[in-house]
């Protein structure tokens, strides 16, 4: 009796990787249960590939033809970025595709004074299209120089556990924004996708056993069909035909026209839309987003790490993931998109949600987004989802992205008082910072930085807009300033713990994960 109670008290142990999930990265289900996986993926990241374009193409003096060319050219480079990066960047599963970052400097220069001159809306949105594709083509450069010259790799290699946790944990709530307030735009159909994606992932698999995980693995297909056909038959019933025209936008089925825009068959193509052009002011304010997408990544590097059962990345690997996501840039400028490249924090959710971590799932989910982009009717019918839908994804994916950020926790001393401090003080300041660049916005139509300057007062709107980026960097700058000499703070940021995966042959366990393939490794020593 009394070693039982002994065994009652002692704490939950240490997991260098997570245990419970199902398939991990170097592992694959079977080819029927991947094909489905990989079409759930697909699925999940369509929402940012059409929220993004839907957003700045208006802008742009496009129309709904416009609008399903980018959403293809956005799939179709997400499928080559999102190959490559499990190729020959990180190798983990994570899904490369478009950021929300970028919509800041991408609306500033379609809403140039310049192209005011062009009357007609197609002239006037390939001028701008090109002036974007000029910015990211150089901006790009940032983190090729930073991943391949092994500068991320000296920054990332500072990162503790202690550090780590605000940034991870801010990836994904930091896109509040885009959860349940974009579900609140149609509630009728949100609400009930939220609930049964729910019940369906987390209570019925408890409840009814089955010889195969159904419910577990294809929650999201499953509770996103029932909701969309329920979407439907409203639409059809004419529950919206006297509705506002902004609820008729989000809750019908037939209002988002990308059906009607989209071609049968376009192959996106390199500068598609004409030469790019080039302005420096312009440049910098995509360097800016690029830059905090590269620490917003780094974040999405460690989660998908964690929820593939794999050890977590030494410096070098996310220095050389940091590298391929700046090609992957750099074939959005030539491809010509509005945004950059960044870790799909949906799919990371997803990850998590399904406990399938399989890389050849993630590249599955790479050929879908291939042949969609190409097959434009097939693929504006999946990408014509009433938004609402997206939003309730949002709201249980993106809430298990951040969750992967308290993970880091269990290897800090939680009883120190300086670690009580720098996470609390990391997140407060990630979530309060950027509401206010926001709030100051919307009242004055101004952002609180007037320098006279107006590139540089949106390259601050960028960087501090984000959560990740400001809950990080005084996370980081914190932990190796504050109380640096003191003997326990080593151990309270985890430092001791994170010594083993720091450079890459220290655990050997990083060449099963994280080694490239094809005899590639030989050639690139220190990774």
């Amino acid at each position: 009796m009394t070693v039982q109670a002994k065994d009652e008290l002692v704490p939950h142990p240490v997991k260098d990787q997570l245990p419970g999930v199902d398939i991990c990265i170097n592992s694959n289900p079977s080819w029927a249960e991947a094909v489905i996986l990989g079409f759930q993926h697909y699925l999940v990241m369509l929402g940012t590939s059409v929220i993004i374009p839907t957003i700045i193409v208006p802008q742009m003096g496009g129309g709904n033809v416009e609008k399903a060319q980018v959403i293809q050219t956005l799939l179709f480079v997400a499928g080559v970025n999102t190959l490559l990066q499990s190729w020959f960047g990180t190798r983990l599963p994570v899904v490369i595709g478009g950021s929300f970052r970028f919509i800041i400097p991408a609306v500033f220069i379609a809403l140039s004074n310049r192209y005011n001159a062009y009357l007609d809306p197609r002239e006037r949105f390939e001028q701008s299209m090109r002036s974007m594709q000029g910015a990211l083509m150089i901006a790009s450069v940032i983190p090729v120089l930073a991943g391949f010259l092994g500068v991320w790799r000296i920054v990332t290699r500072f990162l503790s556990p202690l550090s780590k946790a605000p940034l991870v944990l801010l990836v994904g709530i930091g896109l509040y924004e885009q959860g349940f307030p974009l579900l609140g735009e149609c509630v009728e159909i949100g609400l009930p996708e939220l609930v049964l994606l729910i019940l369906l992932s987390q209570f019925i698999p408890h409840v009814w056993k089955l010889k195969l995980p159904i419910f577990e693995r294809f929650a999201v297909l499953l509770s996103v069909g029932i909701v969309w056909a329920l979407a439907a038959l409203l639409t059809v019933a004419g529950a919206y035909t006297n509705r506002p025209l902004q609820t008729q936008f989000s809750c019908r089925v037939d209002r988002s026209g990308l059906v009607s825009g989209a071609s049968w068959i376009r192959f996106p193509y390199p500068l598609q839309w004409g030469i790019p052009n080039v302005d420096a002011g312009q440049v910098f304010m995509m360097m800016a987003a690029v830059f905090v997408s590269l620490v917003e990544s780094t974040g999405g590097f460690i989660a998908a790490a964690r929820y593939g059962s794999a050890t977590f990345c030494p410096a070098s690997v996310l220095s050389r993931g940091a590298g391929w996501l700046g090609l992957s840039t750099l074939i959005n400028g030539l491809w010509g998109t509005p945004s950059g490249s960044t870790v799909s924090v949906e799919n990371v959710g997803l990850l998590a949600l399904t406990r399938v971590g399989s890389r050849r799932v993630i590249q599955i989910s790479a050929v879908f987004m291939l042949f969609f982009s190409v097959i434009g009717k097939f693929g504006a019918i999946l990408a014509s989802i009433p938004l609402p839908i997206i939003g309730a994804l949002y709201c249980v994916l993106f809430a298990l992205m951040s969750a992967a950020g308290f993970d880091l926790l269990q290897f800090c001393n939680l009883n120190s008082y300086r670690t009580k401090f720098i996470l609390g003080f990391s997140i407060y300041m990630g979530l309060s910072v950027p509401q206010y660049f926001k709030g100051y916005v919307i009242t004055t139509g101004l952002g609180p930085v007037q320098s006279g300057s107006a590139t540089f007062d949106q390259i601050m709107q960028v960087i501090f807009t984000s959560p990740a980026t400001v809950a990080g960097v005084i996370a980081y700058f914190l932990d190796l300033t504050l109380a640096r000499r003191h003997p326990l703070t080593r151990k309270d940021s985890g430092r001791h713990w994170w010594a083993k995966f720091k450079y890459y042959g220290r655990d050997p366990r990083s060449e099963e994960f994280y080694s490239l393939p094809y005899g590639l490794s030989k050639y690139f020593p220190s990774v």
